[in-house]
Parts: C-alpha cells; structure tokens; sequence
C-alpha cells in the first residue's frame, strides 16, 4: 500500500480556531482501544492511543530519562473521505524489534516511512519508527495488533529499573513557559511543550493533519533549573532547516537527526531531533531561539 499524495498548502496567517477540550471517546473508537489493550483519549477529531516505553529504563550521555521524556509512542486516527480513517504513528523501539516489528506492520499492509533515532549516547540504544495506513477503524486496530504485541516482548529488553523520585529542586515552570511563551504539561518529572505548525495546512484523504496526528515542534525537560536536559523535535519546511540549525548551535544544543515523518508529501516538511543539557532557562532560550526561526523564510517550495 502507497501513501496517497499529501496536499500541503500555507495558509495566510498563523493559527486556526481554539482546538476542542477532550471529548468522549466515540463507540468505534473505545473498540480501538479494547482491541489493542491500550489508553488513549479522543480530541481535536483525533484518536491518539498511547505506547508508553515503560519497560524500558533509559539513559541519555548517563542521564536518567523518565518515559515521558521522549519514550512514549504512538498512534493516532482521524476520518478522511468516506469515513475511512487515516492512521499516522511513532513506535518507540529497541535495536532487536526493529525488524520484526516492520515486518508485522509490512506484512498486515502498513506503510513504515521512517526509522531514525533521537538520541546520541542512549543505553539501551532506542529507534523510532513511523506508520502509516489506511483503512476502516476496527480493520486497521485488527492489522495492527500483531506489530504492537511485539514491542516489549524481545529477549534483548533489559529489565525496569526503579524510577527516580522527584528532583529535590523541581523546575520553575512558570519562567519556563514566559520563556517559551506557551504553556506546559507536566507529566511526572517532565515538562512538555508541544506547539502545533498551525501555520501549514496538510489534508490527506479530506482529513487534516494535526498537531495531534504528528505536526508539531515540541520540547521536554527534566531535572532541576541549574542542571536540566531538554529533548525535542522540529518540524521544519524546507527553508527553515538551516535557519533552525544555526540557532540550536548557537545556543549549544546538539542537533541529533534530521529526517522525514512522511513520504509523498510536497512541499517536504522535515523533522529535526535535539538534545542538551545545563541551566534550564538557558535550554527553554535555545528553543524558543529556533521557533522564532519557523514561518518566516519564505513559503514552502514545489515540485
């Protein structure tokens, strides 16, 4: 199966309207979620289903990273034309269930259209692989199941470590989003910013690709406000990479991987993984140094 084009067009002027609060699961998605065993919720006209990582205890360059951090993955349904659902997902992945798991998605008629990492100096080594389908809803969680029933069931997946209690210096959150200028979510030790590219307006099958469904830039810290580490990603046009770049180096953040989430997709929107470690405000200053870099370096190229 083929992803079938993506329609991406900038809209005029930034944002969209207020997004819905969280809604009532419908009847056909709650059976998505009994079918996979798993949680999610239901907003914005999206299903997302969460595959949190928690088997897995992870350090980034000796740093203990909760789950939350960057280890949760994920897929996500919206309805397209005539009802059918698109399905857009990350799965968090140990070296020895990469290929096994791409070959259940490959198998059950799924489009894997990316695999990449997030991280330097990561133990265990963990990858990140995108999916992407098509189909009616209880199809697709019936296709899917059998690649998801392979994650945390490999013989080379270290066994949990107890999880670190609370810092004993929280972050300053409050300073964190005046920097950013958005608010947070805080998720036991981590504070999340997710910040959707509502600028950009992709429509694949009549259904629009939300931040929800993986159009986002976002950044998560840990830790304490001298000593933190921030993990996130960017989601880039064409024009954007090297502006967004030059201001993670600037601010000495290390840049991870650049890579697609998506084939097919004109004009190409990039993703960019980063990592750093050090005061907090400092790390919040770098990040929102590479979103002011976002939206304004011209429109989107063509092909």
């Amino acid at each position: 199966m083929r992803s079938p084009f993506l329609a991406i067009t900038l809209v005029a002027v930034f944002g969209t309207s207020a997004p819905l609060g969280a809604q009532e699961v419908p009847a056909d998605y709650q059976q998505v979620l009994t079918a996979l065993g798993k949680q999610g919720d239901f907003k914005d006209k999206v299903l997302k289903v969460n595959i949190p990582r928690n088997d897995v205890n992870v350090t980034v360059a000796g740093v203990a990273t909760p789950t939350p951090f960057g280890f949760g993955g994920w897929v996500a349904m919206t309805k397209g034309d005539g009802r059918h659902e698109v399905l857009m997902g990350d799965l968090v992945l140990l070296q020895d269930e990469v290929n096994p798991v791409m070959s259940a998605l490959l198998d059950n008629g799924f489009d894997v259209t990316a695999l990449h990492n997030h991280f330097f100096w990561d133990e265990p080594r963990m990858f990140y692989m995108h999916v992407h389908g098509h189909g009616p809803a209880a199809e697709l969680a019936r296709k899917l199941k059998p690649a998801l029933d392979l994650i945390g069931k490999s013989t080379g997946s270290p066994a949990p470590a107890a999880n670190p209690g609370a810092p004993p210096n929280p972050l300053d959150t409050a300073k964190l989003a005046g920097i950013v200028g958005a608010q947070g979510e805080q998720t036991g030790a981590v504070y999340k910013f997710t910040l959707p590219r509502n600028d950009l307006k992709v429509i694949e099958m009549g259904a629009p690709i939300n931040a929800r469904m993986g159009l986002n830039t976002w950044a998560a810290f840990t830790g304490t406000n001298d000593k933190a580490a921030v993990a996130g990603d960017v989601a880039m046009l064409e024009s954007e990479v090297t502006p967004v770049l030059k201001a993670l180096r600037k601010n000495g953040l290390d840049v991870v991987a650049i890579h697609h989430h998506m084939t097919g997709d004109r004009p190409v929107v990039i993703f960019l993984h980063y990592w750093g470690t050090g005061a907090a405000d400092k790390l919040a200053t770098g990040f929102k140094a590479a979103v002011n870099e976002l939206g304004k370096h011209g429109g989107a190229s063509t092909r």
